[in-house]
């Protein structure tokens, strides 16, 4: 249950915490470089039990799918 519940300062869940940390985390040993997302999905499981739909829910959730027009990294 704890981890479905948003927490009042920012409205992420832990899972979303989770994501965003080890997403940070992996992108700064890839030197700023774009997350392939089955890396990504590796390092979560350390943390949470989820499937890969899930995942990409969550991913999709946080818009962190790609880069807007514009950003730095590549478009997809």
């Amino acid at each position: 249950m704890r981890d479905t519940l948003p927490d009042a300062r920012d409205g992420l869940t832990r899972i979303e915490r989770v994501i965003l940390h080890v997403l940070n985390e992996t992108r700064r040993e890839l030197g700023g470089r774009d997350v392939p997302t089955a890396m990504l999905y590796g390092r979560v499981l350390e943390y949470v039990n989820l499937s890969e739909a899930e995942l990409q829910m969550y991913l999709t959730r946080l818009g962190a799918m790609g880069h807007p027009p514009g950003c730095s990294g590549s478009n997809r």
